[in-house]
């Protein structure tokens, strides 16, 4: 069985702590620390983490600047940790790349959840959704045991959680599903009303697959209601 890995990043030693411990207690036994931007860059090239606690207030470089540098080197998830808490900023975050913001003061143990929660779900333990590994809808092509998206043959480049959104899409190809309804399924956490983080990734999913993101074919929006995949879209 796999063993989640985890990085803390943070320049405040009592976060780290605080985190560590708790993390621990919830049952996480391999979790790295790093107080600074180089020390995490050069963690993440070493190791194969499968989730980063990136705080966005760092010395020298903050968390925004060295996310796009993380994610050329690894497919782990990163949640920001941050006491900026603009709707710019929250907007900000997940355009570098950011698969959740959660903004400071926090709960450690709310933390803990959304960890356990985020990493359940890139797990794929629902039975249900592990039986299938191949999905081809329309142009798109998706193996879920690797991870591989190619529209029309070519290869795609997704964010972990744009990847999961794809995926959701696909598995439900012609189904309208309200904002609300993909942030339940897809982030596993329930909707209050924020509705920027799937618009966030639905816009990310788009400049992928589309070949027109201002005029979408495979991914549409019905005004008032919400999204669905048309896998027949012509690209």
């Amino acid at each position: 069985m796999h063993e989640p890995h985890l990085l803390i990043v943070d320049d405040e030693p009592a976060i780290l702590h605080m985190l560590t411990t708790i993390l621990t207690k919830e049952g996480f036994r391999s979790i790295d620390t790093a107080g600074s931007a180089e020390e995490a860059l050069a963690l993440s090239k070493q190791t194969a983490y499968d989730l980063i606690l990136l705080d966005v207030t760092l010395p020298e470089r903050s968390g925004f600047d060295i996310c796009p540098l993380i994610r050329e080197t690894t497919d782990a998830s990163i949640f920001f940790l941050t006491a900026r808490s603009s709707d710019l900023d929250k907007l900000s975050g997940f355009a570098v790349g950011a698969d959740d913001y959660i903004t400071k003061p926090f709960n450690p143990l709310e933390v803990a959840a959304r960890v356990k929660a985020h990493l359940r779900r890139r797990s794929g333990k629902n039975p249900a959704q592990t039986q299938q590994t191949i999905y081809s809808a329309g142009p798109l092509y998706i193996n879920t045991q690797s991870a591989e998206v190619k529209l029309v043959g070519k290869p795609v480049d997704l964010p972990a959680q744009v990847y999961q959104l794809l995926l959701f899409f696909c598995r439900h190809p012609n189904q309208l599903f309200s904002k609300s309804q993909l942030y339940e399924n897809v982030w596993g956490e329930e909707f209050l009303g924020e509705d920027n983080t799937v618009m966030v990734h639905i816009r990310k999913l788009r400049e992928k697959i589309e070949q027109d993101p201002s005029s979408p074919k495979l991914i549409v929006t019905v005004r008032g209601l919400g999204y669905k995949f048309v896998p027949a879209g012509s690209l």
